[in-house]
């Protein structure tokens, strides 16, 4: 169903007679209709208020159904407007699409074929909407202000990408897997002057030499087994915008000297073909690898390494920037928990404490799934050690000398069970009786009186 608030229609003719057939039939339709009998009354009304179409006679006394067109489009240019006009008016169809109709419809109309005009136009209206809202919410997300980071070695790296995005400069962007390497390439990307074309993205390291090439550069039809076809490549799919070259380092050094051509001629050639084609295309590539000592030992050209090198970005692994773990927790909680439909307040202080003290091998990425996977496993408000893996809470263990809470088995005794959790906290807070009474919900007072009766106070 189409919401109500995109079915009102403007109907817009100086035949009375025909303006009052047409109403009574689209409201039978569902649309919610107002009319107006000439052109300047209608270029009025939409400055008024918003209609989701306006059907719309060419010939009118006061003012013609084309001037009444091009005021419009002024005032909104989004509004899609179907033109009514005799067969022997098909020159001014002509015009009126040019000057930027939807659709004409000849009178006498056909209400079948309307009533399809009419749909149709609505749903491409809608899908325009939604792609710019998509649009809006990618640019958002992207926005340099929302990389999530708060550590001094995240706010120079953002500051860096804030001088470098609106530049054509080529960007080399190292970190550990897992750091968010192409999260950094598209906010470069949707904060550049090409944020309006396209952002394509290659993994080199996940095809086979061969196959990359003719991903990168297209083929000809014939050009190897199975080329029933011209292919384009990634690079003319790019044209104009950016393309991101991911684990760069991982190419042979065949395919890096067809990279250092297209860097330097600025032109590609389809496998299998003769010709050149020029390309505009920004380049961002990625690697996990360390290019300098590849270049030294001969496993990567040091004339595209300066070629790549133009800017280099370096992103810090997780555990040079433990500030941010508290952040982006807390960021990748309410995305799971909004995903999976759960309630979540936060983390215990102790949860807290074990992501800090964690070295994350897996860094960001890390991170993320192990949030995703406690909010899953959650049966309370709280994420406590009871959620995390066990390669985190027995590292923890390790170093702290922590002791897991023991298993609240049944057939024990209330006062065994109710022993071991507090000798438990107690030695999970370091004996800090004050820090044990909170998290067990008792005041201090109590906390005294029970250790009292264990013999240790």
């Amino acid at each position: 169903m189409i919401p109500q608030n995109m079915t009102h229609i403007l109907i817009v003719d100086d035949d009375a007679n025909h303006v009052k057939t047409l109403q009574t039939i689209v409201r039978a339709w569902g649309y919610q209709v107002s009319t107006a009998d000439d052109g300047v009354t209608a270029v009025e009304m939409v400055k008024e208020r918003l209609f989701a179409l306006i059907l719309m006679d060419v010939r009118m006394a006061q003012m013609s159904g084309i001037e009444a067109l091009k005021r419009i489009k002024t005032y909104n240019p989004a509004i899609p407007i179907l033109i009514m006009t005799a067969y022997s008016s098909v020159d001014s169809a002509v015009e009126a699409l040019k000057a930027g109709a939807y659709d004409y419809l000849t009178k006498p109309l056909d209400f079948e074929v309307l009533k399809l005009s009419l749909a149709r136009a609505l749903e491409h209206s809608g899908l325009k909407a939604e792609n710019a809202s998509i649009k809006s919410r990618i640019s958002a997300d992207y926005q340099l202000k929302n990389i999530i980071g708060k550590s001094r070695p995240m706010k120079e790296l953002v500051d860096m990408m804030a001088m470098i995005a609106p530049s054509e400069a080529t960007v080399l962007i190292t970190g550990e897997s897992g750091t968010g390497k192409e999260l950094i390439a598209k906010s470069i990307h949707h904060n550049s002057r090409r944020k309006e074309q396209p952002m394509v993205i290659v993994n080199c390291a996940a095809l086979t030499e061969t196959l990359l090439e003719s991903e990168l550069f297209g083929h000809e039809k014939g050009a190897f087994t199975g080329a029933d076809k011209r292919r384009e490549g990634r690079f003319m799919q790019a044209d104009k915008g950016t393309i991101f070259l991911d684990e760069i380092g991982e190419t042979s050094p065949a395919m890096q000297a067809k990279l250092l051509r297209v860097i330097q001629e600025k032109e590609i050639q389809r496998v299998g073909g003769e010709e050149t084609i020029g390309v505009d295309v920004r380049i961002l590539a990625a690697t996990n690898r360390n290019l300098e000592k590849d270049v030294a030992v001969g496993s990567f050209r040091e004339d595209l390494f300066y070629r790549l090198n133009v800017v280099m970005l370096q992103i810090p692994p997780l555990r040079e920037r433990q500030d941010d773990i508290p952040l982006l927790a807390h960021y990748f909680l309410k995305k799971y928990a909004d995903k999976n439909h759960r309630q979540v307040k936060g983390f215990s202080p102790l949860a807290m404490d074990m992501l800090l003290k964690h070295m994350w091998p897996g860094n960001v990425r890390e991170l993320e799934n192990t949030i995703e996977r406690a909010v899953i496993l959650l049966l309370d408000e709280h994420i406590t050690e009871k959620e995390l893996p066990s390669t985190i809470t027995e590292a923890y263990a390790g170093e702290n000398h922590w002791v897991p809470p023991p298993q609240m088995a049944a057939n024990r005794p209330l006062e065994e069970v109710e022993r071991e959790a507090v000798l438990a906290t107690l030695e999970a807070c370091s004996g800090n009786k004050s820090e044990t009474a909170r998290r067990l919900g008792i005041n201090r007072k109590t906390l005294h009186k029970k250790l009292k009766e264990y013999g240790m106070d």
